[in-house]
């Protein structure tokens, strides 16, 4: 990850205060913080290109942070190595065993194999609360009840920062007054970049 100065930060609050993109956020942060209550049963996948882990380890911190237990997930993976901590060789097999209450949260910057496919239309059939965090991928988001996309060309939020965002905003509650999603990705980002020193 490449570090951010504060130079950029101010950029980066600047450019999307005016872009939808903290509201689009922060929308799809709440419906996750709203879905998710049961502790253990929130299922973050990815593809078989990659495993969500970045976004897993903020959405843990976010749960414990927040004291959100349905917040920290269970990080679903294609292969699990079997000599791997048990936290960490969760396999597909838990998306066949999702059921109603628990809430599937696919994130797919490419498209999703027809593999994950099945097993989220399963999911969803079954009553879990389908979200999607995609790049593109109109069956995928044709699946969930919630879909955030950061298309391939979008130039002012990566798939990675729209992640932070999702997360920030799912550990947020709701805003009561103008400290919302806003207020709090400015403390994070200056929690992360150090004060800034004239």
């Amino acid at each position: 990850m490449v570090p951010v100065d504060a130079e950029q930060i101010v950029m980066l609050r600047e450019v999307l205060s005016t872009t939808g993109w903290l509201e689009r956020t922060e929308e799809f942060g709440r419906a996750l913080r709203v879905t998710s209550r049961t502790p253990g049963g929130l299922l973050l996948v990815g593809t078989p290109a990659g495993d969500p882990w970045h976004l897993a380890a903020h959405l843990d911190d976010e749960s414990r942070l927040a004291d959100v237990p349905g917040l920290a997930p269970t990080l679903v993976r294609w292969k699990p190595p079997a000599d791997a901590p048990a936290h960490l060789r969760v396999g597909l097999e838990r998306l066949e065993a999702a059921r109603r209450g628990e809430t599937l949260f696919v994130v797919a910057e490419e498209d999703a194999p027809v593999p994950l496919l099945e097993r989220v239309d399963d999911a969803r059939r079954v009553g879990a609360t389908v979200l999607a965090l995609d790049g593109g991928d109109k069956d995928l988001r044709g699946l969930a009840h919630e879909a955030l996309t950061v298309p391939p060309d979008e130039a002012l939020i990566s798939f990675d920062g729209a992640q932070h965002l999702v997360s920030a905003a799912a550990g947020q509650e709701p805003a009561r007054g103008p400290r919302g999603i806003r207020h709090r990705i400015a403390k994070l980002l200056d929690a992360v970049s150090g004060p800034v020193v004239d």
